[in-house]
């Protein structure tokens, strides 16, 4: 891969988005690297939690690149956004848990691709903001539906219709980012310790609660509950749960083996 780069230590992957010079942007070429390595992870039960960073000190992903956009119609600017649209759903819906380690500027783009990952840490030198509207355009990526679940509806109005950017200090007391960290590589070692920590836990258990908390947050309570319920009962038939209890019992570590 040439915009991608990928690791995988102790059950963890990282990705890291490689373009130092183009501040990470966006461009086709990321968003098919992008792509590709997260369909390859999903396939990997040996992975259980995935770290996005980006490249550099700079910027963790400056945005979506402009001179994709610039050249789109209508038709094209459609099928643009539910490309990246997809892509970043495949984050959401994934059984693994996705950390954005947020260094430098998350705009646009990278802004929505840090919201599609399960929780965001930040450097103190993070910045965030959807600035499209300057641009005359809006977010496209998912942003727009994301932010307005996390922070509010009135809060992202605001954010998106100013365009301004928000320091992680800021960030964080809007619930977008749950850490902050004084470097980079404090950053990215709180986040490997973190995604870590979720590796040691039974995967499937893991994904349940996911998608619990995923797609219940759209339904009504009472439907919601019976999510919960119906995931809850799927959690204790596996073998892992079998494990975890005999494990308890025996005052042991369990030995998941996500079955």
């Amino acid at each position: 891969m040439d915009s991608l780069l990928l690791s995988i230590e102790n059950k963890v992957a990282f990705i890291t988005i490689n373009r130092p010079d183009k501040l990470n942007a966006l461009s086709k070429e990321v968003f098919y690297e992008l792509n590709e390595t997260i369909d390859s992870l999903e396939k990997n039960e040996d992975i259980s939690c995935v770290v996005i960073t980006g490249s550099g000190e700079k910027a963790f992903v400056s945005g979506g690149d402009i001179g994709v956009i610039k050249n789109l119609d209508p038709a094209g600017s459609y099928n643009y956004s539910k490309k990246a649209q997809k892509i970043i759903q495949k984050i959401t819906q994934s059984g693994k848990v996705y950390i954005a380690a947020v260094n430098g500027y998350a705009l646009g783009g990278g802004f929505e691709l840090a919201l599609g990952c399960d929780f965001i840490y930040a450097a103190e030198n993070a910045k965030f903001g959807f600035p499209e509207v300057k641009l005359g355009i809006i977010p496209g990526f998912g942003g727009t539906q994301r932010l307005s679940r996390i922070i509010g509806k009135n809060a992202a109005k605001e954010l998106i219709f100013t365009g301004k950017i928000i320091n992680a200090g800021k960030a964080k007391e809007l619930g977008i980012v749950l850490e902050i960290k004084s470097s980079k590589d404090e950053l990215l070692k709180f986040a490997k310790d973190t995604a870590q920590t979720i590796a040691q836990n039974a995967p499937i258990a893991v994904a349940l609660a996911k998608r619990a908390v995923e797609q219940g947050i759209n339904m009504p309570e009472d439907e919601a509950f019976e999510l919960e319920s119906t995931l809850f009962g799927i959690s204790v038939s596996t073998n892992d749960a079998k494990e975890g209890v005999k494990a308890f019992f025996e005052k042991r570590r369990p030995n998941f083996i996500n079955r």
